[in-house]
């Protein structure tokens, strides 16, 4: 398969990987015909950019915030929900939660900053949407540090446009450890699988097992390889 480069314009932070960070799942996305991408500019702007498929002509807007484009672990996060409301959260290293949507679907303008769930929001890394087959949202991430953690589900309702907590925790570390997850796998029926592996520490070196997770119902439940219902999953 041929892939076909098409240049955004301007100019994106490039003196560290946080506009290519391994876990950053969610730089483009696409709603209908609209395909949207965001990044940091040379002077650590968030940028948002939107075009429609098939032609090479983005509409680029400097957004108000700004990240620590320093650190990668900072990387943007966007998702589009089925409304076509495009969501964001970025520069989220341990920090309290930066979130924004735009203030009306298919526009680049965005509102301030708000909570999502109000619960689990002061210490976010890792952020991920993905989209639901009715048009909610997931929103993955980790509350808590490196060795001392754990992982979150939040859920939006496209229909309310409201976010609720589904598993608070999804994966949890006990006050003793983390699990470090892979990125949400979604197949043909979609179920959704989940794996990490479990930190004991900010070590990397203390990275140990291999774990595994599925849900039938898009998060609502999940259970284990043997079929065994679990709410959460603990070391």
């Amino acid at each position: 398969m041929k892939i076909k480069q098409v240049p955004v314009g301007g100019t994106g932070w490039a003196k560290s990987s946080v506009n290519a960070a391994v876990f950053r799942t969610n730089s483009v996305v696409t709603h209908g015909e609209v395909q949207y991408t965001a990044f940091y500019d040379g002077d650590s702007n968030v940028i948002l950019a939107k075009r429609k498929l098939g032609t090479s002509n983005w509409e680029v807007k400097t957004t108000p915030y700004k990240g620590n484009v320093k650190d990668a672990h900072n990387a943007i996060s966007i998702g589009v929900d089925g409304k076509g409301v495009l969501h964001m959260v970025w520069g989220l290293h341990g920090q309290a939660l930066r979130y924004v949507r735009n203030t009306a679907p298919g526009s680049l303008d965005l509102t301030a900053q708000m909570p999502m769930t109000g619960q689990k929001e002061a210490s976010v890394t890792y952020p991920q949407f993905y989209n639901l087959s009715d048009g909610d949202l997931l929103f993955l991430y980790r509350d808590g540090s490196s060795g001392n953690g754990n992982a979150m589900l939040n859920r939006y309702d496209v229909q309310s446009n409201a976010w609720q907590a589904a598993a608070h925790p999804l994966v949890a570390g006990g006050g003793q450890r983390n699990a470090y997850l892979n990125t949400l796998a979604v197949d043909s029926k979609g179920g959704i699988h989940l794996s990490w592996v479990w930190r004991d520490t900010p070590d990397v070196a203390t990275n140990h097992d291999v774990c595994y997770a599925y849900s039938a119902d898009e998060g609502r439940t999940w259970q284990k390889s043997t079929g065994e219902k679990r709410a959460a999953y603990h070391y």
